[in-house]
């Protein structure tokens, strides 16, 4: 479905994320994925505070430790431009999220492991490529390697990804690095587990 009549000038965003929860999870993929560079940036500041974000946006509460949920991402780079995000939610006794990034190149930058905590502004969400890296993943994911390993240097190390909400199952993103934003956007859509 295309709601971009309802993004640009100014985005409406009741009524995107009423459009949104009422698709089913390919038609919001599919939807996400006609966004421009242009409109997934003007989506990112209006969500400021639009749909404030929890860790449970990203793990729902009902999901049991160690098992994996995926988000399916579109994002504003000129190429490899799909990808997911999956993340859990570990046995340790602060039951902290963790996550990372499935994708082509993942053998050339690795899998880029991240912690996700709260963020610096009230209602958004930090996915955290500096900090804590798990210990133990769910079964099946990619070895544990730090952010500085091969390319992933150049793509994961030091970043943060501020996350905003748009509707039930839909959050977007902007790439943050070296203490700026980066020219760089994303939108996250979570399957139902």
């Amino acid at each position: 479905m295309d709601v971009t009549v309802l993004v640009d000038p100014e985005p409406n965003l009741e009524q995107i994320a009423r459009v949104l929860d009422e698709l089913g999870h390919e038609g919001r993929v599919h939807t996400v994925g006609t966004w421009s560079k242009k409109e997934q940036a003007l989506l990112f500041e209006a969500a400021k505070g639009h749909r404030p974000l929890t860790l449970e946006h990203f793990v729902p509460s009902g999901v049991e430790t160690m098992k994996e949920v995926i988000h399916d991402g579109r994002n504003t780079l000129f190429a490899f431009n799909q990808f997911q995000k999956r993340f859990f939610r570990s046995e340790d006794e602060d039951a902290t999220l963790y996550g990372y990034n499935h994708q082509d190149m993942g053998w050339v930058t690795g899998p880029g492991y991240f912690e996700v905590r709260s963020g610096e502004n009230e209602g958004e969400i930090a996915i955290d490529y500096a900090k804590r890296l798990p210990t133990k993943t769910p079964s099946g994911w990619p070895p544990v390697l730090p952010n500085s390993a091969r390319l992933g240097s150049l793509v994961y190390e030091g970043m943060i990804d501020y996350m905003r909400g748009i509707s039930e199952h839909v959050a977007i993103g902007r790439a943050f690095k070296k203490g700026a934003f980066m020219d760089a956007w994303f939108v996250l859509v979570r399957k139902d587990a």
